[in-house]
């Protein structure tokens, strides 16, 4: 049996980073797209500038909001000549640089400004439609050239990021130990290796142990040894963790949450937890390892009932939506090492709203 793990050419990490900027992208060429989300672009837009200066040409642009195949091939036409495409900004700018950069054939730097997802380090972008409901994964031939975190960047952003890059972290290690027992295929189609099911493991135990410490951090805006190992189990292990180790029932429940539209106003990583915490009743957890999820997510501030993710009065018909689109033929549900069904997804979300809710009446 032949396993495959992949990597990012490059991952820098710590304390003014983006002044790195320039030096790295000047390897690739001496020309570079740079795509910014908006508040980047408003806000970042002369410390990036200022990186680059010296070193390369640019032509900075805005992220239009959505990463789209329109926005894909409106960006696509823009960029012109350019020898590099950089990607500043949330997870979405950063899924459309990817795209766009292997559109145009070209490296691509992905320079994160928020923790919010594993996102940076991954050979994928995920689509949605112009609407925000998740389309299709686009899978990528190789993963970013250079990923730059500044985490005196990361550690100004509000808290509510850190805090969602932290739910998206904490599926990677059940959805890796799923595909392991199903030999389930990872984002290559091979089964994982030794190497990404650990650091999927490590990555558990780095958040577990940080995660809060990272939040008072961040809410402190200040950068500390905890914020910097919770920033790199968000992005770096978590990255590695689910591309090479597989994902399963979290990021196919979250993808079924987006066909509600009331959803669409949370994040990626806290509609992930949602689908952590259904997992837990779905694949039978044992009840203290429930206990432990349901109070890590409490003390770090992760939703744990659905009307922390906009679904206080969610009908059974639109949750049986969610659970239907979750068992699409093609999602990774079916790397769980168990048979799944629409209807085992549905009670698996009501009993994990009906235990959060429990929890929060007890306090």
């Amino acid at each position: 049996m032949i396993s495959t793990t992949i990597f990012p050419g490059r991952y820098i990490q710590g304390r003014n980073a983006l002044e790195r900027l320039g030096n790295a992208a000047a390897t690739f060429g001496e020309e570079v797209f740079v795509i910014c989300d908006p508040f980047v672009y408003e806000n970042l837009r002369d410390d990036v500038s200022a990186a680059l200066e010296g070193e390369v040409t640019s032509n900075l642009v805005t992220f239009g909001g959505e990463s789209s195949d329109e926005e894909v091939e409106r960006l696509q036409g823009e960029a012109g000549g350019s020898d590099t495409v950089i990607g500043v900004g949330g997870g979405k700018a950063l899924d459309t640089a990817k795209a766009v950069a292997h559109a145009l054939k070209s490296p691509v730097i992905i320079v994160p400004t928020i923790a919010s997802t594993d996102a940076p380090c991954s050979a994928l972008s995920v689509i949605y439609t112009p609407e925000g409901a998740f389309k299709r994964y686009l899978l990528l031939p190789k993963n970013p050239d250079v990923v730059l975190v500044d985490t005196s960047i990361i550690a100004q952003a509000p808290v509510r990021f850190l805090v969602a890059g932290i739910g998206d972290a904490l599926s990677t290690w059940f959805e890796a130990s799923a595909c392991r027992q199903s030999y389930g295929g990872n984002m290559t189609g091979d089964v994982g290796s030794a190497t990404a099911y650990q650091l999927a493991h490590f990555c558990y135990e780095t958040i577990l142990e940080y995660g809060l410490a990272a939040r008072v951090a961040c809410e402190a805006n200040v950068v500390t040894p905890a914020l910097e190992h919770v920033v790199e189990a968000n992005t770096l292990l978590s990255g590695l963790g689910f591309e090479s180790g597989g994902l399963a029932s979290c990021h196919a429940i979250h993808n079924g949450l987006t066909q509600l539209h009331a959803t669409h106003d949370y994040w990626h990583g806290e509609k992930v937890t949602i689908g952590v915490l259904a997992s837990l009743f779905l694949t039978d957890k044992p009840i203290d390892l429930v206990d432990e999820v349901y109070g890590f997510c409490e003390d770090v501030g992760l939703p744990t009932t659905l009307a922390d993710i906009g679904l206080k009065d969610v009908s059974d018909e639109d949750l049986m939506t969610v659970a239907k689109a979750s068992c699409a033929e093609e999602e990774t549900i079916h790397n769980e090492p168990m048979p799944v069904t629409p209807e085992s997804v549905f009670a698996a979300l009501r009993a994990a709203d009906a235990e959060g809710r429990r929890r929060q009446a007890m306090e």
